[in-house]
């Protein structure tokens, strides 16, 4: 599943930094807005302990983890629904993702110019927050114009359709974003043709200074209390030292570097950990002596949907899923073992696979 997240903010608020320690494709990080120009996009592997296990349990010839994408995107300006600075590019490539990764900045550093003069988390996020209002606004209202004359007539549909509509003209109107608006969950076909920016789930990142990753500052304050009125995380975690965590290719080295931040894990491993679980995916293994292999899929999946993910076929002519729990794998060690004591349950076409299980189907076409 080409899944993408991305990544957006202020100009110099780190975003590039972030996006280079992510993935080994690299965007130029630079001190000047507009450095990243097109979007950079970045396939980047989950980290799964789960993996790990699997791998010295089976001793398979090769493993495989799931991957999600990210996308770095040109740094956004006031004034961007209306075609400031690169506007129109920015809300085009942000259209395309699934999920918002919204970094702020933090941290004070009188080496790095603030696009506003000054550093201030909630400043920053109103910026972005009202230009993508404007733009939704936009896009409701064009479609509040088509409506109307039907609704007039009479027609029942076109009322429904309209009295949705000008309730996310209003809420957009008064600030809200379009995921704040509360709205029958069947509802929300009527406005998934106008592809929404506000309705996108988002996380927030909290760039801090080094001496702010463990307790973090006022600035993250200022943040987490007004994001909680979207019931929406923060992630803290230093760009600059996860670009230096990035570049330790020996776990050994990286570990010990860890521990001197007093760090269990880098920021990065959280940040993809929480962007998985915003898109609302959760994972599946198929384990074998060739391949131990991670796959996504969205929660609440059936299980031939999750089969369909390896290949069509599976989907269209799925017969059965024998599936493993991993904690039943530790305690026997093998396939075989699970099977004689009866841990490998015969599921059918309305099994909803569950995180973490193993999983083996059979198919006939």
């Amino acid at each position: 599943m080409a899944l993408q997240c991305g990544i957006v903010g202020l100009p110099n608020v780190g975003k590039s930094t972030l996006f280079n320690s992510l993935s080994s494709a690299k965007a130029e990080a630079a001190n000047f807005p507009f450095c990243t120009i097109e979007p950079n996009v970045g396939v980047v592997t989950v980290p799964d302990k789960r993996l790990k296990t699997l791998e010295q349990l089976v001793n398979p010839q090769r493993v495989l983890p799931t991957v999600i994408e990210f996308v770095d995107i040109a740094g956004l300006v006031k004034g961007a629904s209306k075609g400031e600075g690169l506007g129109n590019k920015f809300l085009a490539n942000i259209r395309e993702v699934d999920a918002i990764i919204h970094v702020i900045r933090c941290f004070e550093d009188d080496n790095i110019v603030h696009v506003a003069g000054s550093v201030d988390p909630i400043f920053d996020k109103e910026v972005i927050d009202t230009e993508l209002q404007l733009k939704d606004l936009e896009s409701v209202e064009k479609k509040i114009l088509r409506i109307e004359k039907v609704a007039k007539s009479g027609d029942a549909k076109a009322k429904k359709e309209l009295e949705v509509l000008v309730r996310f003209r209003d809420g957009l109107k008064s600030g809200l974003n379009a995921r704040a608006i509360e709205i029958e969950k069947e509802d929300l076909e009527i406005i998934r043709d106008l592809q929404l920016l506000t309705i996108k789930p988002v996380l927030y990142v909290a760039n801090v200074d080094e001496g702010s990753i463990q307790t973090g500052n006022k600035y993250v304050e200022e943040l987490r209390n007004k994001v909680q009125e979207e019931n929406a995380e923060v992630i803290v975690l230093c760009a600059a030292l996860e670009s230096q965590i990035a570049e330790f290719e020996d776990p050994e080295e990286k570990e010990l570097f860890l521990s001197e931040y007093g760090l269990e894990e880098s920021g990065l491993n959280k940040l993809i950990s929480a962007a998985y679980a915003l898109l609302d995916l959760i994972t599946y293994f198929t384990a074998g002596p060739q391949e131990v292999r991670a796959w996504t899929i969205k929660k609440g999946w059936k299980a031939p949907q999750a089969a369909g993910v390896i290949h069509t076929d599976f989907e269209r002519g799925f017969i059965k899923a024998e599936v493993i729990k991993l904690a039943d794998y530790q305690q026997f060690k093998t396939e075989a073992a699970c099977r004689e004591n009866g841990k490998i349950a015969i599921e059918g076409k309305e099994y909803i696979v569950k995180d973490g299980d193993i999983m083996h189907f059979r198919f006939n076409v």
